[in-house]
């Protein structure tokens, strides 16, 4: 009997997974009524795109919104079409576009979600809602473009796109997927981990038609999206917009700095652009033209064009030659133009009347003495010490390296050393008279208009800098910007030896600028013109008021203009009425900047 027990037990564990495998087989296969339920019952995955944040100029004025688009997601695995051609017809697409998104979506996944028709407005997401039923497989997402009450500031504020798969790749936060936009340029890129704000994913149920059938699990596992945070800007949007109807038709570039806090009050490079242009279906269409015209609008000029200071340069040299004891305000020169061009003016000069005149050969004269100081008795060997040690002192000013703006794309200028002209002409096989050219802001010096701002700046403040910056706050708060622009950079001089220069910059305006002068407001300047090899020479000027307790300080570059008492002194002057007063009272001076003819 007991042997029996065995077999017993394998015939019933035989016979009840028989039963089961039957019942399996016909849920299976004869039945599908399971999945047709669990088709009915799809759980849809709908990721809740958050707003960016806004951005303020320093008043509190908008200066860059949201509007909300639409995109139409496909998932290539449920999506089917029967009649080609109403499709088309109904959601306003061509076949070949439409090919081509599905099977750029059905690379990317045949499950996931991939956007087939992009920026859909709300004028034609009204138009084809009704008819999203009858195409399974499709489904709506929100997002937003931004948009610009006042269209000015392109360049500094940046703009946004779709992201690519390299930055897809290189996404170490896990945070985009395919179709998400991103900062691709200024302050979008720069502050996008701030601005972008944070996913919300919704779970619904819907049925094999696409109709939702509410949320799952009445939106226990869902999570709300959470808007970007605001960011003020320390732009003055009057001050921008003014400076951009002046730079119309130009070349070249203008920063406006509030030296005291190294807030850029405003940033203009031109040719600039209207920033809608850059922002709904039309985007790809826009850029294309945009990137293709010859004067390069996409060109970010304040931060990426390089130009020889000229001799707003000499202003650098008298103060390292003050610090080192090498010049003093007594020190006198003949303006001998045999060493270098000049233009008419008293001559022997002092210090003050050097910069007052803007006397090359002064400089020429005065750069040889902070050069060669005899440390070596070999001519060229202490040219090499001194252009080495000259470097250093140069480089405290801001220049020769990136300032560190809060903008990707930066670059440094150059100031060279003894290496770039050993490379040149072999080590030891060069002297003074192979680097005079520096002496007066030419040869192997360039600089970008934002650290020409910056060095008006110095020369307000009597001696340092804040590193320049294009936010004031972030969420209202102005300690939350990045703690570098907090920092106060000394260069090295003596404060009391701003004293002559400032003096002496405010005289310039009567000897090298008097279109800048404005009645009760003391103006402290210097022009330049940097030579150009390609044409007419680039006009420029640097600037700081009011002079005994500076609110703003400013360098303009027009390219192409000529002298710079011309086109940028004149510009800077009328920056700098509008800001400290409000209005323009020399209307015939914004005649003479708006004509644009500035070369006779």
């Amino acid at each position: 009997m007991n042997d029996k027990r065995p077999f017993v037990i394998i015939i019933i564990i035989s016979l009840v997974g028989l039963v089961l495998l039957t019942k399996l087989f016909m849920i299976q296969v004869m039945d599908d009524s399971f999945t047709r339920r669990a088709e009915r019952n799809a759980i849809q995955r709908v990721v809740d795109h958050p707003y960016r944040g806004l951005i303020y100029d320093r008043n509190g004025e908008l200066l860059v919104y949201n509007n909300p688009i639409f995109d139409l997601m496909v998932v290539p695995k449920e999506f089917s079409v029967k009649d080609t051609a109403k499709f088309l017809s109904i959601f306003g697409i061509e076949k070949e576009d439409l090919v081509t998104a599905y099977n750029a979506a059905k690379k990317y996944s045949s499950v996931k979600p991939s956007p087939l028709i992009k920026q859909i407005s709300s004028t034609d997401f009204a138009k084809i809602q009704d008819f999203l039923i009858d195409y399974p497989g499709l489904f709506i997402t929100t997002r937003s473009v931004r948009s610009y009450p006042t269209p000015i500031a392109a360049h500094a504020l940046g703009y946004i796109g779709e992201i690519n798969a390299r930055q897809l790749e290189r996404d170490s936060s896990d945070y985009y997927e395919q179709g998400d936009y991103v900062g691709l340029s200024g302050m979008e890129r720069f502050y996008e981990d701030e601005l972008r704000g944070q996913k919300g994913v919704k779970y619904k149920m819907v049925n094999v038609r696409g109709v939702d059938k509410g949320p799952f699990k009445d939106g226990a596992y869902d999570t709300a999206s959470v808007a970007g945070i605001n960011l003020t800007s320390t732009l003055d949007r009057e001050l921008q917009l003014y400076g951009e109807h002046l730079m119309e038709g130009k070349t070249g570039s203008v920063v406006a700095i509030e030296p005291k806090t190294g807030e850029i009050l405003a940033m203009i490079s031109a040719p600039f652009y209207d920033p809608n242009e850059l922002t709904g279906a039309d985007f790809g269409k826009n850029y294309s033209i945009l990137n293709s015209l010859d004067s390069k609008p996409f060109l970010n000029r304040p931060v990426m064009a390089r130009y020889p200071p000229g001799s707003i340069f000499k202003i650098v040299q008298s103060l390292i030659g003050l610090q080192e004891g090498i010049l003093f305000p007594e020190t006198t020169f003949t303006c001998n133009r045999s060493l270098v061009a000049c233009h008419n003016h008293p001559s022997p000069v002092n210090l003050f009347g050097a910069i007052r005149n803007s006397c090359n050969p002064y400089y020429h004269q005065a750069f040889r003495r902070i050069i060669n100081q005899e440390i070596s008795s070999n001519t060229f060997k202490d040219t090499q010490i001194g252009l080495d040690a000259w470097r250093e002192k140069v480089m405290k000013f801001g220049l020769g390296g990136k300032l560190g703006v809060d903008m990707v794309g930066e670059y440094g200028g150059d100031v060279p050393s003894s290496q770039l002209y050993d490379r040149v002409y072999g080590e030891g096989r060069w002297k003074y008279s192979t680097i005079y050219s520096l002496s007066i802001g030419q040869g192997e010096l360039q600089v970008t208009p934002l650290q020409m701002a910056n060095l008006a700046a110095i020369f307000a403040n009597k001696g340092y800098y804040y590193t320049p910056h294009l936010i004031k706050a972030v969420d209202g708060d102005p300690t939350r910007i990045p703690a570098k622009f907090r920092i106060q950079n000394d260069v090295g001089v003596d404060p009391k030896h701003f004293d002559l220069i400032q003096d002496a910059m405010a005289e310039a305006l009567y000897g090298t600028a008097n279109r800048a002068i404005i009645q009760d407001l003391v103006i402290a300047g210097k022009t330049g013109t940097a030579q150009n090899p390609h044409g007419e020479d680039h006009s420029v000027f640097v600037a700081f008021a009011p002079k005994d307790d500076p609110k703003i300080a400013i360098a303009v570059y027009v390219e192409n203009a000529g002298w710079g008492g011309r086109a940028a002194a004149s510009t800077a002057s009328l920056m700098i009425e509008k800001y400290l007063r409000g209005q323009i009272t020399r209307p015939q001076l914004e005649e003479y900047v708006l004509a644009n003819n500035f070369i006779y």
